[in-house]
């Protein structure tokens, strides 16, 4: 073994090459380990964020049945027809009773914070039955609202199960039309992290009192 004194100008050089090596490689996995790392708090945070859409959406859901029992659930005309109306809430003697907060009329997975008002003939719920006849196994679900089964579009004919492709990412920034909705639905249209009845997109997670 050479001693310190005796090592040479090339020794020393090929030393330092292998330790400038050795430091790269550290450095590397440090990096492959931070990547790893903020890729997994992105997806706890997004998974978080879909947690609060479905507990706001469900929220949303259960007011318009409250307010459509309180309009006397006689089709398409008790539906709502604002976000505002619910937020109102609805007549209890002399006061009113609130059916919705605040809070779950935003929507916390789209930028504008705006819910996207789904009505009874729009072409998201007949791919919302497709998705939950899938789930279920092959059985489409069964409408637990009177007066509005027969304005669901193609209801009985949910055979063709096929997907409507990979979410393109971005947001539907579309005005809401006029008029009554059966339903909410997040105006994200990026692919979820977790999912609801079987549906990876947000913007296809639809929460409504239809079917519940």
């Amino acid at each position: 073994m050479k001693t310190v004194s005796q090592l040479t100008t090339t020794d020393l050089r090929s030393e330092s090459g292998f330790t400038l090596v050795a430091l790269l490689a550290v450095m590397s996995l440090l990096a492959l380990f931070a990547l790893a790392a903020a890729e997994n708090v992105r997806q706890q945070s997004q998974r978080e964020r879909e947690k609060e859409a479905i507990f706001r959406g469900e929220q949303v859901s259960d007011a318009i049945r409250s307010y459509y029992r309180y309009r006397g659930g006689q089709g398409v005309n008790s539906l709502p027809t604002s976000m505002d109306q619910l937020l109102e809430g609805i007549p209890k003697g002399t006061k009113k009773l609130q059916i919705l907060r605040v809070s779950a009329s935003r929507d916390p997975l789209s930028s504008s914070g705006e819910w996207k008002l789904i009505s009874p003939t729009s072409g998201d719920v007949t791919d919302f039955v497709k998705a939950l006849t899938v789930y279920s196994g092959g059985t489409p679900p069964t409408p637990r609202m009177p007066g509005l089964a027969q304005l669901i579009p193609q209801l009985a004919n949910v055979l063709d199960t096929e997907s409507s492709g990979t979410a393109p990412g971005g947001e539907d920034d579309s005005a809401n039309s006029t008029g009554p909705f059966l339903g909410v639905a997040s105006r994200s249209q990026r692919s979820s992290v977790i999912t609801y009845y079987g549906i990876d997109r947000h913007d296809q997670w639809i929460f409504t009192p239809l079917f519940k």
